[in-house]
């Protein structure tokens, strides 16, 4: 008993040991994942007298969708490398992004700007920029342009300050002006004027918790304010005499040179005239003369009092609430639609089908057969066995099995059957050209995984506006990882519709839409490129995107698609599929076939969305701070959208069975994606009314990627409507299965 006791003991003892061991290197992680700072999550404090870095990032516009990285340009105080206090960063190196950051023009860098908590910095010389004509030619269009600077301090955004309307609540406006554009009152042409001092000031909240207690701030707050001083409004160290009302800004002009030696003399020697344009850009780029810009800044430290750090946000959206009325509205207008159509939807499941359902079983049910009587427009098949190819029709298989079912010529007919079930033969005979649905159906699959996951992220908070490029990185990785879906419902689909070349199939559902999208970033890139643009993107970036491609999201389809297809398999219809197609009537219904009938059902979602969509277009287009907030107004509108458009593609093949055409399977998902179409007509309309993009450039950007994302809308809104059509059908034709 001593020994059974003692070799318990024993083994007791590794067990504690490694528990022991297990709780140390949890309180180990624990604590080291405290000296790590997670931008948006944890909170960085600091001590008075602490560095503070202060990241330059990018200038964007309005006017424009070229951006351009700060550091980059030729007129300002390039970085110095030298480190702050110490601290391990050196001005002038670059900080790691994501992709989401790299991918929407990020290029984030330390600057030589000296913030130090607690202290105030009056006046600060920082460089004196000589810009030759090319580089003040740069200067003037970011200037016209109205390109805004970004700036970055504890990972927020360097902002504006305004009031409110009512003047009763005060919010940030990310970015500041580089300058600004005046007019002479003499010529009436424009001056161009660059900021050259920065006013920037630093809010501060006592930091929670024993920091505070220690002494300990935290930053709420980070505006910046730019002037334009004249080098003859500053004294002999470069600092400017009067900040607050400066008599004269830094212009943005060479004074021509009219005595210019040319080959038959002084040019305009013997006359005052000046072309415009060189007394626009200062003259010849080869004459040598240069223009010295001056740039100096200002530092204040201010508590703020009201504000705590887990709202410091919230300064960015007070004007943005004042839309809330207009957000209610859209959820009104799509509630209203939506009602209408569920009633609708109510009618046809609760009379309509209903009545006939009962009508059909009541005289068509004996000896547990149903009884049809065979049509007499029966017409033979046109063509032979179908092929196998992804562009073929595809007939064969177990769904186009050459198989009368329950018919019988002999059974007595049933006079009263009309509409869709006299096509309960065909009603789930493949489709033409199936192996081209049967990949897109899938990809929509992998879509609508995408847009669902960062919708509830968003909702969430996980996802918000201090994570940056969080948005499009965690958006790339959910659709990466979604090619299991994509591969699995694009696998089951091409079985249904008796495909034999599965890993063909695999193939173009794992490179159709992903290489779309690579292909047309690929050669709008190469424009961006060209103009020297952030925007455009690095060729190692490219590199990774492709990898994430072959290397990770092929392989996912390929499993999806073999537990899809080969694991498995199609879906059992409930009816099985006549030997000969039955002929549609001619001439159809105009609600039955034709484009316009597609259209006009894809206006209908559009309706729901086109309030909501405006805020999205702003969001992106024109405040290219890219902080849209009200993913809770966006999550609401969405699922009404995707409500509706079950309801329309339900609805939609309904009538075409009604009709006795039962071609719906491309239908459906056409019907469900129209309403992309009228997505675009917007993107038209709000191009040529709300934005003011000037440049060829420009507007290829702005077409190319609208077109894009109607492309994948309408992917995703058909695969919704095709499923749900499905499923209906699905439904209706067991109903009237015999027992």
């Amino acid at each position: 008993m001593r020994l059974d006791m003692m070799d318990g003991r024993q083994r007791e003892r590794p067990a504690a040991g490694l528990l022991a061991m297990v709780l140390l290197r949890v309180l180990l992680f624990a604590e080291a994942a405290r000296a790590f700072y997670i931008p948006g999550w944890s909170i960085k404090s600091y001590s008075d007298g602490e560095p503070i870095p202060l990241l330059v990032n990018k200038v964007y516009s309005d006017n424009t969708q070229l951006q351009y990285a700060y550091s980059e340009l030729p007129f300002v105080c390039p970085p110095s490398g030298r480190n702050f206090h110490g601290s391990n960063l050196l001005s002038g190196s670059s900080i790691s992004l994501n992709l989401g950051e790299v991918l929407r023009g990020d290029r984030i860098m330390v600057s030589d700007y000296e913030l130090i908590m607690g202290s105030d910095d009056e006046g600060h010389y920082l460089c004196s920029k000589e810009v030759d004509r090319a580089s003040l030619g740069k200067a003037i269009e970011v200037v016209r342009d109205g390109y805004v600077a970004e700036w970055i301090v504890d990972n927020l955004p360097g902002a504006t300050k305004f009031v409110s309307t009512d003047k009763t609540r005060k919010y940030y406006a990310a970015g500041f002006k580089m300058g600004y554009t005046d007019f002479s009152s003499e010529s009436g042409r424009p001056r161009y004027f660059i900021n050259n001092h920065f006013t920037i000031v630093i809010r501060y909240h006592t930091a929670p918790g024993k920091d505070g207690q220690r002494g300990k701030k935290v930053i709420v707050g980070f505006e910046v304010y730019g002037k334009s001083i004249g080098a003859s409004n500053r004294n002999e160290t470069g600092l400017p005499a009067d900040v607050e009302s400066p008599q004269e800004g830094m212009e943005l002009r060479i004074t021509p040179n009219k005595t210019h030696d040319t080959d038959d003399g002084p040019r305009y020697a013997d006359s005052s005239y000046v072309p415009p344009e060189e007394e626009q850009d200062g003259g010849d780029e080869s004459d040598g003369a240069t223009l010295t810009i001056p740039y100096t800044y200002s530092v204040y430290f201010r508590e703020e009092e009201g504000l705590e750090w887990g709202n410091r946000w919230d300064m960015y959206f007070v004007n943005q609430e004042d839309s809330s009325k207009i957000h209610w509205l859209a959820i009104v207008n799509s509630l209203v639609i939506c009602g209408l159509l569920t009633t609708v939807v109510a009618v046809i499941f609760a009379r309509t089908i209903r009545t006939d359902i009962k009508g059909y079983r009541e005289s068509g049910l004996e000896d547990g057969k149903v009884k049809l009587r065979r049509s007499k427009t029966r017409s033979p098949r046109k063509s032979g066995e179908a092929g196998s190819g992804l562009l073929d029709p595809l007939g064969g298989g177990e769904a186009g099995k050459d198989i009368d079912g329950d018919l019988s010529s002999d059974d007595e007919s049933i006079e009263d059957m009309t509409g869709w079930k006299l096509v309960h033969g065909d009603v789930f005979r493949p489709p033409a050209y199936g192996g081209l649905l049967a990949p897109l159906v899938g990809s929509g699959t992998q879509l609508i995984f995408m847009a669902v996951g960062l919708l509830f992220l968003s909702c969430i908070g996980v996802l918000n506006p201090s994570y940056r490029g969080g948005f499009v990185s965690v958006g790339v990785a959910l659709f990466i990882f979604a090619g299991v879906f994509s591969g699995y419902f694009s696998g089951r689909v091409y079985k249904t519709f008796g495909g034999q070349r599965w890993q063909k199939n695999c193939l173009v559902t794992a490179t159709l839409i992903p290489g779309l999208l690579f292909a047309t970033i690929f050669v709008l890139n190469l424009f961006v490129w060209a103009q020297a643009s952030s925007t455009a993107l690095p060729f190692g970036t490219l590199v990774a995107l492709v990898a994430l491609w072959l290397l990770i999201q092929l392989p996912l389809v390929y499993v999806g698609s073999w537990y899809g297809y080969v694991y498995v398999g199609a879906w059992e219809h409930p009816l099985k599929t006549s030997a000969v197609p039955r002929q549609i009537p001619s001439p159809q219904p105009w609600y039955a076939s034709g484009l316009r009938s597609i259209l006009i059902a894809g206006l209908i979602p559009f309706l729901v969305i086109f309030v909501e969509l405006l805020f999205v277009f702003k969001s992106v287009w024109q405040d290219k701070s890219g902080y849209y907030y009200v993913f809770g107004f966006l999550a609401v509108v969405s699922t009404i959208l995707l409500v509706t458009v079950v309801e329309v593609a339900v609805v939609s093949t309904y009538a075409q069975l009604g009709a006795e055409n039962y071609h719906w399977w491309w239908r459906s998902f056409l019907t469900g994606g129209a309403s992309a179409v009228w997505v675009f007509a917007y993107c038209v309309w709000y191009y040529a009314v709300k934005l003011k993009v000037q440049g060829f450039v420009s507007g290829l950007l702005f077409f190319s990627y609208s077109g894009l994302a109607c492309v994948v809308y309408g992917l995703l809104t058909g695969t919704v409507g095709f499923l749900a059509s499905y499923a209906f059908v699905r439904r209706i034709y067991s109903a009237i299965k015999a027992d």
